[in-house]
């Protein structure tokens, strides 16, 4: 796949990305199908829905589809993520999210493109800064607070679930995550991560965010070979990520090319379950 077409890796893409159960489950994640959906519980801070395609789905079909989503979770007081591709179909399928509740944010684009250009060079840091692997809770800890700093948002919610995913691979020879910092001194200033996918040919790469005073200085860049590194000594070929705008750019003139967009629709319940307890 030497010519990088953009519509034959967005086809690998749907076929061996999308509607995929974690392995191995995490403790306390429970996955459940509805449909041509996956619902799944327990790995973020709420629900999170996927599927490879609607099935033909659409009209009055598919509304009964999203209503059943959002009573679910409404049910368990519980904020759920629908994940909507700019490919999917039906073409008004936006439309009927929005009309049952769910509210659109950040739209990202993804991105694809070979492991081995990239894992051929070295991680080079700024001066100053190292990179690690960590494992242990008091460093997701600190990767949490990072994010909340970058963001404005509590991300107590990341270290809970990074540290399920760990758990659920610890005993095998070959973890399905691993997790790398950037530190200055004693500062975490960059986190991402890798995930490595059964059975496909993909490593999927998140995280990456950058302390303000910390960016343009190559500590993005350092971070994404030191994984694809990881993702080749692994036997994977192609490398994944869900980009904001601010690391598209940076990602294409690495030899990553665009394949579509995943924009988040979120339904936030309308009342809290907890209380009625």
């Amino acid at each position: 796949m030497t010519d990088l077409d953009a519509d034959l890796l967005r086809t690998v893409y749907d076929a061996q990305l999308r509607a995929r159960v974690p392995e191995p489950v995490p403790p306390g994640v429970t996955v459940e199908r509805d449909g041509p959906l996956l619902r799944i519980q327990g790995l973020d801070r709420g629900g999170f829905l996927t599927y490879r395609d609607l099935a033909g789905l659409a009209g009055a079909e598919l509304d009964e589809l999203i209503v059943r989503q959002r009573d679910h979770f409404d049910r368990l007081g519980q904020e759920v993520e629908w994940k909507l591709h700019g490919h999917d179909e039906p073409a008004d399928l936006a439309d009927r999210l929005r009309a049952a509740g769910f509210v659109p944010e950040e739209r990202e684009t993804v991105v694809i493109g070979p492991v081995a250009p990239l894992a051929a060079t070295l991680p080079v840091p700024p001066e100053g800064v190292r990179l690690r692997e960590v494992t242990f809770r008091a460093d997701l800890d600190r990767i949490a607070e990072l994010k909340s700093q970058i963001w404005g948002a509590d991300g107590g919610w990341l270290a809970d679930g990074l540290e399920r995913e760990l758990a659920a691979g610890a005993e095998l020879d070959q973890p399905p995550l691993t997790i790398v910092v950037a530190e200055a001194g004693d500062e975490l200033v960059s986190a991402g991560w890798v995930r490595f996918v059964p059975g496909t040919r993909f490593a999927t790469l998140w995280g990456g965010s950058t302390l303000p005073h910390w960016r343009r200085r190559g500590i993005y860049r350092a971070l994404l070979v030191y994984r694809a590194r990881l993702a080749d000594a692994r036997g994977f070929n192609l490398l994944q990520v869900d980009a904001s705008e601010d690391s598209r750019p940076i990602l294409e003139r690495l030899g990553l090319v665009s394949v579509t967009t995943t924009t988040p629709y979120v339904y936030t319940p309308t009342r809290d379950a907890t209380a009625e307890r």
